[in-house]
């Protein structure tokens, strides 16, 4: 949830932040050295680039080889994980009123009767209930990326992208600035340097990392449409096999515009392919439906295959240059993964990398990002290999039962939303020691938001949109109590530990309270100092740290299994992952887990 006028008041728009004095001091042209050059400028460059605007005292550049922003979307699917990510720049409802929802799947297959012809063998959500507050759309990947453009260009940093700059030369080398890439005839040198160039990746060449795994054996046409079809779920997100072979529809956001993803068995050349013999296939697949290709938007052929580097940056011991998104995992379109799961790469790299180079965390903090990352991607790969088998497997093979490819596809329904990733225990995760208190927010996964009403001004709102793109570390403190008091007068003492002289309390450890009553009975003056902290040149107190159940909605503590008696410490990263589960008294343990990873200030 937005706050503003912390500096004081002024006229005009409040989501623009007035620039930060290095913005004065940037060169016109490209400049010479960078805190971090972004190679790219797809979905997962734009999130990196969209995090690090949020901190103007980080020199970040971006630069892509083509000559503008992408104009025509290439991936659509939102996934509800990446919805939540979006809330924490602000932007999530400009998302939601945008897209296309999708909440129900249908299958079809050849009518036993007639096997020419297909058949509905059932419609099933398309989320079950309480995966997340978000839910999961199609919008265009353009509108996407320039959504984070904006905000890029709102932020204090006013960053925005330079194109026609192809990475032609790339060394590792030592000094201040060790990365020197040549960028066409022009040089920069970087401390860090991202690649996020898309699977021909010039950076993952440079660093002689390389994409292995299957053969690409497999053609798909992908078509965006406006269209007239007598076929009743063209509005329904749709999963087709037919002896003619496989079909899946994407309805698209605005009402008319459709994406039909068609598979293409026996292609022999590309060139063979337009929109023309695209819609024959299609009508092929859909008999004895028909659909009239009015307009087509955009369309391409791609060829399914599965591969993955070993490792997403250049040193383990001391990496200065990363790669994500397609420049290290390579998989089908049709889980809807790849943008998304591209987009978690680079929200889990550029907090470290902010915490880094403005020296609040341990730099051993960045050898985490391939070691997290890299076991993610290949689970998508395994899952990917799986669900396009299942998916292009004949009516007369191995998914002949209808039923099991519904089953298949709902049973993998928290992976495709992109909120099964478990990260493993390391510096900034834990072990699940005290799980029993928190059984609803494992230690690993997402932070699984909940409805709580804010006590300061009664607003009912979902626990985590209290959470920005900043780079805080977050300390959930629920529960009350004498244990509950002697926590919260001891966490000044860790937060002034590592918080710089100057920076507002809340900016490198935020403390937040859901206290197990209802909130009109909480004494907002009786509230520890800790979750009133005073900000900004004028002092002024933030009214909107402590929170309690929702009487008219779910209550938090029975959602999230927390144990409303002990009441436990709840640790979440900056990119929104639970790092720990604490009891309330476990003060010192508190303080040594931040420890390992933060420096002090």
């Amino acid at each position: 949830m937005a706050q503003f006028y912390l500096g004081g008041y002024r006229t005009g728009d409040p989501f623009v932040e007035d620039p930060h004095p290095a913005v004065a001091e940037r060169p016109e042209g490209l400049p010479a050295t960078a805190d971090v050059l972004i190679v790219g400028c797809g979905p997962a460059g734009l999130v990196l680039a969209a995090q690090l605007a949020a901190f103007p005292d980080v020199a970040t550049v971006v630069v892509d080889r083509r000559d503008g922003p992408l104009q025509v979307g290439q991936a659509d699917g939102v996934a509800c994980r990446t919805v939540e990510m979006f809330e924490a720049f602000g932007l999530s409802r400009r998302i939601v009123e945008e897209g296309y929802q999708v909440n129900e799947v249908a299958f079809w297959r050849p009518d036993p009767e007639d096997p020419a012809a297909i058949v509905r063998t059932g419609r099933i959500p398309d989320v079950e209930d309480d995966l997340s507050e978000m839910p999961h759309l199609i919008v265009n990947q353009a509108r996407m990326l320039a959504f984070l453009r904006e905000h890029m260009a709102r932020s204090a940093s006013w960053l925005a992208p330079r194109y026609g700059l192809p990475v032609t030369g790339l060394e590792v080398g030592d000094g201040e600035y060790p990365v020197r890439v040549e960028l066409g005839g022009s040089t920069i040198r970087a401390r860090y340097v991202v690649g996020c160039d898309g699977s021909r990746s010039a950076v993952r060449e440079a660093i002689g990392r390389r994409l292995e795994g299957d053969p690409m054996n497999q053609s798909w046409g992908v078509m965006d449409v406006l269209a007239v079809t007598d076929f009743p779920d063209i509005r329904l997100k749709s999963a087709i096999t037919s002896s003619a072979g496989s079909l899946l529809i994407i309805p698209r956001e605005g009402g008319y515009l459709v994406r039909l993803y068609i598979e293409l068995d026996d292609l022999r050349d590309r060139a063979d392919v337009t929109p023309e013999t695209l819609t024959a296939v299609a009508n092929r697949i859909l008999h004895p439906y028909a659909i009239d290709v009015r307009d087509v938007g955009w369309w391409s052929v791609y060829e399914v295959g599965q591969r993955l580097c070993d490792r997403f940056d250049d040193d383990p011991a001391d990496p200065r240059v990363f790669i994500a998104g397609d420049a290290c995992h390579t998989h089908s379109a049709k889980a809807g993964q790849g943008m998304n799961v591209s987009m978690a790469d680079t929200w889990n790299l550029g907090w470290k990398l902010a915490a880094v180079l403005r020296g609040r965390a341990r730099p051993e903090l960045l050898a985490t990002y391939s070691a997290e990352r890299q076991a993610v991607a290949q689970e998508l790969i395994d899952f990917d290999r799986e669900f396009a088998a299942m998916f292009s497997a004949h009516p007369e093979g191995r998914s002949a039962d209808p039923e099991k490819f519904q089953r298949y596809f709902r049973d993998q329904g928290r992976f495709t939303a992109g909120v099964a990733v478990r990260y493993a225990p390391s510096m900034i995760t834990s072990g699940a020691a005290h799980q029993h208190l928190a059984q609803g927010l494992p230690v690993g996964m997402r932070f699984h938001s909940a409805p709580v009403v804010r006590v300061a001004d009664a607003k009912p709102m979902h626990l985590g949109h209290a959470a920005r793109a900043d780079g805080a570390w977050r300390l959930y403190v629920f529960g009350g109590g004498e244990r509950f008091d002697a926590l919260c007068a001891f966490l000044p003492s860790v937060i002034a530990r590592f918080t710089p002289a100057g920076a507002d309390p809340d900016a490198v450890i935020d403390v937040r309270a859901v206290l197990p009553r209802g909130y009109r009975d909480v004494e907002v003056g009786e509230l520890p100092p800790v979750l009133r902290p005073r900000k900004g040149p004028f002092g002024l107190v933030d009214q909107e740290k402590v929170f309690c159940p929702d009487p008219a909605r779910a209550d938090v503590f029975d959602l999230r299994g927390i144990d409303r008696a002990a009441g436990c410490v709840v640790v979440v990263r900056p990119d929104q992952y639970v790092a720990h589960v604490l009891p309330l008294d476990a003060r010192d343990e508190l303080a040594a887990f931040l420890d390992g990873v933060l420096l002090e200030a």
